[in-house]
């Protein structure tokens, strides 16, 4: 397992899960705990295309957008050594499956932020600004996670529910499942003897 200060290359922490889970309020509650820098793919696709992820998906097309996500995903796995949120869909690419597999299998943890609907909705707000719940948000949110969940878990190293709970106590959640994590690891090795 990783830890705050650990000298392998690559993000501390990675954080994934669906609208409303709290990726990037959790990811920055961990790097000022941490005393890391926080990293936001989202933020990194808006700045290589000049625009919000809206304006991509309206203007580009959705493929243009998870294909500049999967570049900004592999870019930050592989230059960012903090605290790292992916937007909630880019563990759908099988490229970026296979990073955060190969992330992983380095020894970097990926964190599933989980959330159910009736806690995703109030901090999404569910909006214009996210193009793929537009129509009826509360029904494309629901089909979205039940699609995404699988994949969610099988890139995850460990899961968070966030339900009622402010991201202080996520980050607080997390810490304390790596630092089980890690209790038990020496644990795993003795079994596997």
């Amino acid at each position: 397992m990783t830890s705050p200060t650990d000298p392998r290359p690559g993000p501390r922490i990675v954080l994934v899960g669906p609208p409303g889970a709290g990726k990037s309020t959790v990811a920055a509650a961990l790097a000022e705990r941490w005393q890391l820098a926080v990293r936001d793919t989202d933020a990194d696709v808006e700045a290589v295309a000049g625009k919000p992820i809206a304006e991509i998906f309206f203007d580009d097309g959705e493929p243009a957008f998870r294909e500049l996500e999967h570049v900004a995903v592999t870019d930050a796995l592989r230059e960012h050594d903090g605290v790292l949120a992916l937007g909630g869909g880019a563990v759908l690419d099988e490229r970026t499956q296979g990073a955060l597999a190969a992330y992983r299998a380095a020894g970097g943890v990926v964190v599933f932020l989980d959330v159910s609907l009736a806690h995703a909705a109030p901090r999404v707000g569910f909006n214009q600004s996210r193009p793929l719940l537009l129509g009826n948000p509360r029904a494309r949110w629901q089909a979205l996670m039940e699609e995404r969940r699988p994949v969610y878990e099988a890139v995850s190293t460990v899961t968070v529910l966030t339900d009622d709970r402010k991201p202080p106590e996520v980050a607080q959640l997390i810490e304390d499942e790596l630092s089980a994590a890690r209790r038990a690891a020496p644990r795993d090795l003795e079994d596997q003897r």
